[in-house]
């Protein structure tokens, strides 16, 4: 299975970088490798991600790297990886606003 990242989760992602880079530069790019390598790992064992507690949907899981929330959808023929963010956040009410 391969995984697809949506627009608004390469969004976050550049984000992500641009945040860090601000003070440490040299560990942006690290970090958003690590988050880049969770996510592509997903695709061996999709189920293993643990089901979105506020979505409670079987289909919309979550894996972590560090503090950070890595949220996807499991479809058919593919991973969508919906969104990157911090665990401090909280999420929208539905999944289409993340």
């Amino acid at each position: 299975m391969r995984v697809h990242w949506t627009a608004k989760a390469l969004h976050r992602l550049q984000q992500i970088h641009d945040h860090i880079a601000h003070d440490q530069p040299q560990n942006a790019k690290r970090f958003v490798d690590r988050l880049t390598l969770r996510a592509e790992a997903i695709a061996l064992y999709p189920q293993a991600g643990r089901i979105v507690p506020e979505y409670g949907c079987d289909t919309v899981r979550e894996t972590f790297e560090g503090r950070y929330r890595i949220i996807y959808r499991i479809r058919p023929d593919r991973i969508d990886i919906l969104t990157v963010r911090h665990g401090a956040r909280l999420l929208p009410a539905r999944t289409q606003d993340l």
